[in-house]
């Protein structure tokens, strides 16, 4: 997975990179890479979720993390632990096919790249 090179995103406009502004370019290549080792997915998956409306989301618990002083790779570190941490509930499960239990970025993960249509 770190051999890979990393991909661009493909949403510009929204998603994490319309989200993070101009932070966009240095949050990226972060966030590729620390979604990609706490997941267990590859680049390409965890990009096809920061492109997203999930990856907007997540993309504000960034902003969250530098609005509370951390460091970019803090911040970035800090959101993926928060979206680890919360789980699939029955709804969500129940609305996405996800399955109940799974760790909301590893869900989400995981659907964005199957479905490629998470906007």
């Amino acid at each position: 997975m770190s051999n890979n090179a990393i991909p661009t995103t493909q949403n510009e406009a929204w998603g994490f990179w319309g989200t993070m502004g101009g932070h966009a370019s240095v949050a990226w290549p972060m966030a590729i890479t620390q979604v990609a080792e706490a997941t267990g997915e590859p680049f390409e998956s965890v990009r096809a979720f920061l492109d997203s409306k999930q990856g907007r989301h997540f993309a504000d618990s960034v902003q969250d993390g530098l609005a509370s002083g951390l460091a970019m790779d803090a911040a970035v570190a800090k959101a993926v632990t928060k979206w680890m941490d919360w789980k699939i509930g029955r709804f969500t499960a129940r609305e996405t096919g996800i399955p109940k239990g799974l760790p909301y970025l590893t869900g989400f993960v995981i659907h964005c790249s199957l479905d490629e249509v998470c906007y």
